[in-house]
């Protein structure tokens, strides 16, 4: 594989701190903090893998890295393409269940 060169620049720390944390950031440190993001990721990936989508994503950057050659394809161009297909086969139910866990965390977090 070629060398990736498509990465953002590194955001500067003094313009963010100034900035008041939204309500998403407040709720992702809190989540943090419990260690609650880490057993709910943890639970997300064992869920993907029994469901056969971690399979299925890696025969995709199989297929793909084949197709354009093995020399010819970056990690950057494999998140480019395979993500939105990864993102849109995620079953519902997953996501579902998902979601009524962090409902559920940041109800009795009492956010």
């Amino acid at each position: 594989m070629r060398n990736s060169v498509n990465r953002p620049p590194t955001p500067d720390v003094v313009e963010d701190q100034d900035k008041e944390p939204t309500l998403q950031e407040i709720i992702n440190i809190k989540m943090i903090e419990s260690g609650e993001k880490e057993r709910l990721m943890e639970l997300l990936r064992e869920r993907l893998v029994e469901c056969g989508w971690k399979d299925e994503m890696k025969a995709l950057c199989r297929a793909y890295i084949k197709k354009k050659g093995r020399n010819n394809v970056t990690v950057d161009d494999l998140v480019h393409v395979i993500t939105p297909k990864g993102r849109a086969s995620i079953p519902d139910s997953i996501k579902a269940d998902l979601l009524q866990r962090i409902r559920t965390s940041l109800a009795s977090a009492a956010l």
